[in-house]
């Protein structure tokens, strides 16, 4: 079985088909999926996703680029979804560079906050980073580092900023692009990483796999990234996915022997 750490089924690109969708994702191997808060009303959509899905758990949090929403009114939502039975990390939370909105003080003010809850709460945090790698770490390090247990989700940068967060025992989230032509950076890491510290995930509807990309991306083309880290770690697709489960289950603190 396959267990997708992060996917966004709550996205409006799922409306037309999302229950038939995620009703054949059992029998297509796929056990179980993390559906990943990134605004206060995705969050409040993942954690109804949860409740109707024994598969599915969710996450409570605010995506970097959604942070201008949160206010000292507002903040109180997240730790109330945090409450919820099935949730079972803080995210995905960051810092996001790229379109460079809102603007960074904000950015950095809203990370810490959340940073500081899922300490508070002692749960593992989803983190986002994206063209902001010292940033990130910085912040991270100043909010404890090696105390907190998260991933680095769609990991974009290169092997020197995979051994800091991998020392400091953070897992790595792998996706589509390591199918990619240009992807060459990501299967350096890859080579380099132990598996004990690799999570499967889609980000979907975002980031297809090849040959699947610009597509609408779903944990059905999970196999593709299955076969493309199986070439080269050289190990089977069945051990890829034994110890990617077992990492999830770990990771979000869930036991591996409930399969729904």
């Amino acid at each position: 079985m396959i267990f997708d750490s992060h996917a966004h089924y709550d996205d409006r690109a799922f409306d037309n088909d999302r229950e038939k969708l995620l009703g054949s994702l059992k029998e297509q191997g796929i056990g179980r999926v993390v559906n990943i808060g990134c605004s206060l009303e995705s969050t409040k959509r993942t954690m109804e996703l949860a409740e109707r899905c024994p598969f599915i758990y969710g996450t409570a949090g605010v995506h970097p680029s959604e942070t201008g929403e949160l206010t000292e009114e507002n903040f109180g939502e997240l730790e109330k979804a945090l409450s919820h039975p099935k949730a079972v990390a803080v995210g995905e939370i960051g810092l996001d560079y790229h379109w460079d909105e809102p603007e960074r003080p904000v950015q950095k003010k809203w990370f810490e906050r959340q940073l500081f809850l899922a300490r508070e709460k002692g749960m593992p945090v989803v983190f986002h980073s994206r063209d902001a790698a010292w940033d990130t770490m910085e912040m991270v390090k100043d909010a404890g580092g090696v105390e907190l247990s998260a991933v680095m989700h769609c990991f974009s940068y290169g092997v020197e900023l995979a051994r800091e967060y991998l020392s400091m025992g953070y897992y790595l989230g792998i996706g589509g692009v390591l199918t990619f032509a240009n992807g060459r950076r990501l299967k350096e890491v890859v080579s380099y990483m132990p598996m004990e510290q690799l999570l499967l995930e889609t980000d979907c509807p975002y980031l297809a796999p090849h040959p699947f990309r610009g597509k609408r991306n779903s944990s059905l083309n999970l196999p593709y990234i299955v076969r493309a880290i199986a070439q080269l770690k050289g190990i089977s697709e069945e051990e890829v996915e034994r110890i990617t489960w077992e990492n999830a289950c770990r990771f979000y603190r869930l036991s591996p022997e409930e399969r729904g």
